[in-house]
C-alpha cells in the first residue's frame, strides 16, 4: 500500500496480512498431519451431511468452500488414499460421486474439534473476558461488512 494512505487503513491491511501469515503458518504446521483446507472439508463433511443422504457432492463442498471443484477433488483424493473419506455412487444419478467420513475421519474431526476449543480457551485466557467479547463484536461486525460489500466489489 501507498504511504500517503490513511495510516489506520494501512495498519488494518497489515494487520489482516499478518493475521493471514499466522493462520496459514499455523494450518501448516498442524499436528493432524492435515492442511486446514482439508480439515475444514472434513468438518464440513460432518456438519453438511443431510439426514438419509449418502455422503454429500463434490461440486457441494466446492460451492461451499469457495474452492474450484478440481482443488475439492484433489482434496478429497488425499482424504481418500489416507482412510478419511470414502467415495460412492448416487443412488439416483450413476454420473454423481458423494464422499462420505469414514470411522478414521469422525476421529481426526473429534481430535481436531478438541485442538481447536484448546487453543480458543488459551487465547481467551491470554486476552481475557472482557477483550475477547470485544473480538467477537468486532469481528461480527467485520464478517457482516464484508458479506454485505462482497457482492458489490467481487472482493
Amino acid at each position: 500500500m501507498k504511504s500517503d494512505k490513511n495510516p489506520t487503513v494501512q495498519k488494518l491491511y497489515e494487520t489482516f496480512a499478518k493475521f493471514k501469515r499466522t493462520l496459514k503458518m499455523n494450518s501448516q504446521n498442524s499436528t493432524l498431519g492435515l492442511k486446514s483446507n482439508e480439515i475444514h472439508v472434513l468438518f464440513y463433511l460432518k456438519k453438511g451431511a443431510k439426514e438419509g443422504e449418502d455422503g454429500i457432492k463434490v461440486s457441494d463442498i466446492s460451492n461451499r468452500m469457495s474452492i474450484a471443484s478440481p482443488s475439492v477433488t484433489q482434496m478429497i483424493n488425499g482424504l481418500e488414499e489416507n482412510g478419511y473419506v470414502e467415495r460412492s455412487m448416487d443412488k439416483d444419478d450413476r454420473r454423481v460421486v458423494r464422499i462420505k467420513l469414514t470411522a478414521k475421519g469422525e476421529d481426526i474431526i473429534v481430535k481436531a474439534e478438541e485442538i481447536f476449543e484448546n487453543e480458543l480457551n488459551r487465547l481467551v485466557e491470554y486476552l481475557g473476558e472482557n477483550k475477547s467479547n470485544e473480538l467477537i463484536e468486532l469481528m461480527s461486525l467485520v464478517s457482516l461488512y464484508f458479506q454485505k460489500n462482497n457482492k458489490k466489489n467481487n472482493f
